[in-house]
């Protein structure tokens, strides 16, 4: 055991200490493993990185990146911004509470944070300074609003999860929903309290649209909101497979961005290209964590942690404590899919030998991923949202005014497990 220890540490901290990326580090470390402490058993690599790229689920992926690319480089933000922006402009907080609303409805699409703070954030932060509202509110209303696009689904986390775990997809994403919505609503809250308080956050706009104008404003989202029950109903109901509806997805992605947006056929070219990037760098971490997940699975190294944790007393609250903690530390350090592929082949088999539902689990680990997203120095949505404002605002400014929203999340993980039926009540009910 303690020689699986010393080689998984140094392996990663050489590896990667050296400069080689995150999956080389991963993957190389796994063979290091196999190599030396499974006889010489390189060859079931082969066999694991197979299956991955043969992977029906996994093809999902790159679907549904293209799908959120597309919708931020066709101008569909802004208008889901523009239509929903009257809808609050009576509530103390008015703009702030516009940037939840449209990350939580485009997270329902891009299934990828950094993409929700990017596209809301370069629509809606020019619009808000100019308003006169205060700069750090708005960049931290952005990196919080943003990490909805990990949990609600359809969610590349949940996705990447259910993959790699042999959880149903389906069930993680439904499961997303309700934690999903309760975040985008705590946040709101905060705003509003906070706004009531000092009400210089955020300026009244003098300019007011009448409620039937803002209504009909809000109707003209119904493209979008079509495309959010096609793809959504589709897995919800069973009528798709998550692969299926991604692929539905993307082509009316293309119809809304071309007939509703400003999509041209050069700009879909730019997403896909984008995409691919993406999907790549993803792709290559996955491969890496593969092998690393392969070494450790022939050594029965949960196995073997899981019997130490019984033969120790410690109880699944004090486990899951220390998992939290560990997921905490490491998100400062590691960017969230990175993290979370790392750490599931030991954290996931000890958990549900703890009888933690993976179901469960996977809505927790997502949680702790975002919280690892406004979490410096990584923090990968505040370093986006500060390019977005063209360094306005430093990172240092911007993870002080987020510190709220990562205590909301925070909060959240111990009211699931409180409450867990708020994560598990929509996948037993409807699948």
């Amino acid at each position: 055991m303690l020689s699986f220890w010393g080689i998984l540490v140094s392996g990663l901290v050489i590896f990667a200490g050296s400069g080689l990326a995150l999956g080389a580090a991963l993957g190389l470390t796994g063979l290091l493993i196999l190599q030396l402490l499974a006889k010489g058993s390189t060859y079931v690599a082969l066999d694991a990185i197979w299956n991955v790229l043969n992977s029906f689920t996994l093809s999902a992926i790159p679907l549904f990146i293209i799908l959120g690319e597309i919708m931020l480089r066709s101008g569909v933000s802004k208008k889901i911004y523009e239509a929903l922006t009257p809808v609050f402009q009576g509530i103390p907080g008015g703009l702030l509470h516009t940037n939840i609303a449209v990350c939580t409805l485009f997270g329902a699409v891009s299934g990828s944070s950094l993409s929700t703070a990017a596209a809301v954030g370069s629509v809606a932060y020019p619009e808000m300074t100019r308003r006169g509202y205060d700069r750090q509110m708005v960049v931290s209303s952005l990196a919080g609003g943003g990490t909805l696009g990990l949990l609600i689904p359809p969610s590349l986390s949940l996705l990447i999860y259910g993959a790699l775990t042999e959880t149903s997809i389906g069930k993680l994403f439904l499961a997303g929903v309700i934690p999903g919505l309760l975040f985008a609503l705590a946040f709101m809250v905060f705003i509003f309290v906070r706004c009531v308080l000092r009400p210089e956050l955020a300026p009244k706009n003098r300019t007011t649209v009448s409620k039937i104008d803002a209504f009909l404003k809000v109707l003209s989202l119904w493209p979008f909101i079509l495309l959010i029950t096609a793809i959504m109903g589709s897995i919800a109901f069973g009528i798709a497979t998550p692969t299926e509806a991604a692929g539905i997805g993307v082509l009316a992605t293309v119809l809304v961005g071309y007939f509703w947006g400003d999509l041209t056929f050069k700009i879909l070219a730019r997403s896909i290209f984008s995409s691919t990037l993406l999907f790549a760098s993803i792709l290559f971490v996955v491969l890496g964590a593969t092998v690393l997940a392969q070494a450790i699975s022939l050594l029965g190294i949960p196995q073997t942690i899981l019997k130490e944790v019984s033969s120790a007393n410690l109880g699944p609250l004090l486990v899951l404590s220390l998992i939290i903690l560990i997921y905490l530390v490491l998100g400062c350090f590691f960017d969230g899919l990175s993290l979370m592929i790392m750490t599931l082949p030991i954290v996931v088999p000890l958990m549900v030998g703890l009888d933690y539902d993976p179901i469960w689990l996977g809505v927790v680990i997502t949680i702790l991923i975002e919280i690892g997203q406004i979490t410096p120095p990584v923090g990968l949505n505040l370093s986006v949202l500060v390019s977005v404002t063209k360094d306005d605002v430093s990172l240092g400014e911007s993870a002080m005014a987020a510190i709220p929203y990562w205590l909301i999340l925070l909060t959240g993980i111990l009211v699931l497990v409180g409450f867990p039926q708020l994560a598990l009540y929509l996948p037993t009910t409807m699948l």
